[in-house]
């Protein structure tokens, strides 16, 4: 089996679901390509080289204005990282949305994003949710034939458990790279968990126990999407968890968000935050989280945990 220490991607990723324009099937226009273009570049000039899609961002428009900013950028494709994922269908017409890795349709929507993002090869494909009906053996036949014939380099999963992930690994050969759930000083659930242990509590947390320790275990990044929580701790608002944010930023001459992020690095899991903002300058906001090291004491990290949960620890 391949190593599972090939993981490809940086400290921070940027998340394009907010490029393409509007949430529909409507035609992107130029306005929303110059959008991408000014948000890439901000990503880059923050030195961040890992960029993050799925097929149904934007109805397929995220992937399709990335596109556009690769052909006009001579020589950009050769210096990122390009994820995306597939595995969930958008509700179309009376059907509802569900969820799909049956193989034909994993190949079908990898060959669907190599066109709209007018590029040879996926770095990294991420499934986005579990198929409850879709057998491991499939899934896993799908994604050897796309690894041998070179449309992908890597995989990883999105929202699943330590159990599926190691249900899934054990009918490929290719290992399992990474792992994108909701993790964030809001959604603390991925923390919590594992004190909660022996406690009331426990039965509130809906997060996998042990997720976190297999996939470290295993050498499978933790990718945290949803990681600056919509803003919460960042845009000026009068939380106590806010304040602390704030002030702390001021302390280590850096900014809110980087300190938000700066939470989720410090953890020794080392996860890697995907940012999901398409405003340039809160991308550059972000951009000490890419080049200093997260300087958080064990205290600090503690008071923001606290603060941020409202209560103290079991």
């Amino acid at each position: 089996m391949a190593s599972h220490t090939d993981v490809p991607t940086g400290r921070v990723l940027y998340g394009c679901m907010g490029l393409g324009g509007a949430w529909d099937t409507s035609p992107y226009a130029a306005e929303d390509i110059a959008a991408a273009e000014s948000a890439v570049a901000a990503a880059l000039d923050a030195g961040i080289t890992v960029f993050d899609h799925a097929d149904i961002y934007r109805h397929g428009k995220a992937e399709a204005v990335f596109g556009e900013v690769l052909a006009r950028a001579a020589g950009l494709r050769e210096r990122i990282t390009l994820q995306t994922k597939c595995g969930i269908r958008l509700a179309e017409g009376d059907r509802p949305g569900l969820y799909d890795l049956r193989g034909p349709g994993i190949v079908r929507r990898v060959e669907e994003s190599l066109t709209r993002l007018r590029t040879d090869i996926i770095d990294v494909l991420l499934l986005h949710r579990p198929d409850p009906l879709t057998g491991p053996e499939e899934i896993a036949e799908a994604l050897a034939s796309l690894h041998a014939q070179g449309l992908v380099r890597r995989f990883g999963v999105s929202n699943m458990s330590a159990a599926q992930i190691a249900h899934l690994q054990a009918h490929l050969d290719v290992p399992l790279v990474a792992n994108q759930l909701e993790m964030s000083l809001e959604r603390r659930d991925w923390v919590e968990s594992g004190v909660l242990v022996n406690t009331p509590a426990a039965a509130d947390s809906g997060f996998p126990h042990g997720t976190l320790e297999y996939c470290a275990a295993h050498g499978i990044q933790l990718q945290a999407w949803g990681s600056l929580a919509r803003g919460r701790f960042t845009d000026g608002g009068d939380s106590p968890a806010a304040r602390l944010v704030t002030e702390l930023a001021a302390r280590k001459q850096t900014t809110p968000e980087t300190i938000v992020l700066w939470w989720l690095q410090r953890h020794p899991a080392r996860i890697a935050p995907v940012i999901g903002t398409s405003r340039p300058e809160r991308i550059l906001a972000c951009q000490d989280a890419v080049h200093r090291e997260p300087d958080l004491t064990h205290e600090e990290w503690y008071d923001l945990w606290i603060t941020a949960r409202g209560g103290p620890l079991p």
